[in-house]
């Protein structure tokens, strides 16, 4: 008589997908490199030009959200793993094997998540991290710096990482909806970047309105110590992203248990 895999040898079998697979193990790297690299790169163009920042800027400058700055170009790159890692399966045409191993769906959903979800959490955390004490670290001595003392600033930094892993599991969420590489990249990547264009096209005030809701300036909010105008706190925001992330997931669960029979 066969029996049911349990919840922790489908994680097991996930995570060994995950890291066998090359474009998970690029995104990984890819990550990094974007978020530690390019921040560095932002900072550094920063201190070289802040002896020409004008004094209302500097009143307003912001050390933490600024040396985060890469994490605006990782977003992409977690997104990506996470929509790989579903429609990979439905290319190679291994999805069925998948299904036939796992007849329980919402329990390989559960497992790609919790796969998912632990790897970029790690990966984005140490990227945030070093990105943040490496952009303070060329601030020093020249523009005003941050410290992870500062309750506001380390919770800034921690939300940085749980921005990206949010977003690494909308990507896999569209990846379940679509099963499409092509279609749920594109349609990932007009959520994080074309929609904000978008509203710029609307009167003032419908863009106020809008504008705090989209998953970017989420981010922002959670990146940033301290909330501005037409904006959200930290802990609003987060809320806000992981209900979305929960719907989009959601609903790509459902729609797995529903068709490929």
């Amino acid at each position: 008589m066969s029996t049911k895999p349990t919840i922790a040898s489908v994680v097991r079998s996930e995570w060994i997908k995950f890291r066998s697979v090359r474009s998970s193990v690029t995104g990984v790297v890819v990550t990094l490199l974007l978020t530690i690299g390019l921040g560095a790169l932002i900072t550094l163009a920063v201190r070289s030009h802040w002896s020409q920042t004008d004094a209302v800027r500097r009143a307003t400058f912001d050390p933490v959200s600024t040396s985060l700055s890469g994490t605006l170009f990782a977003q992409f790159a977690v997104g990506v793993i996470g929509v790989l890692f579903i429609t990979a399966e439905y290319s190679s045409g291994s999805i069925r094997t998948s299904l036939a191993a796992v007849p329980q769906r919402l329990h390989l959903v559960a497992a790609k998540a919790l796969v998912v979800g632990l790897v970029v959490v790690v990966v984005a955390e140490v990227a945030c991290f070093v990105t943040f004490l490496v952009g303070q670290s060329i601030f020093s001595g020249v523009v005003p710096t941050a410290s992870l003392s500062n309750g506001a600033v380390l919770r800034s930094v921690i939300f940085a990482g749980l921005y990206l892993t949010l977003l690494s599991l909308v990507g896999m969420g569209l990846g379940l909806i679509l099963r499409q590489s092509a279609a749920s990249i594109s349609v990932f990547t007009s959520l994080l970047l074309i929609l904000p264009i978008l509203t710029l096209l609307l009167p003032q005030s419908w863009q106020n309105a809008i504008n705090r809701f989209e998953p970017s300036q989420l981010g922002q909010s959670m990146m940033s110590p301290t909330p501005t105008a037409n904006t959200f706190g930290a802990w609003s925001a987060f809320l806000i992203l992981a209900l979305y992330t929960a719907g989009v997931v959601g609903v790509g669960a459902g729609m797995l248990e529903r068709r490929d029979h």
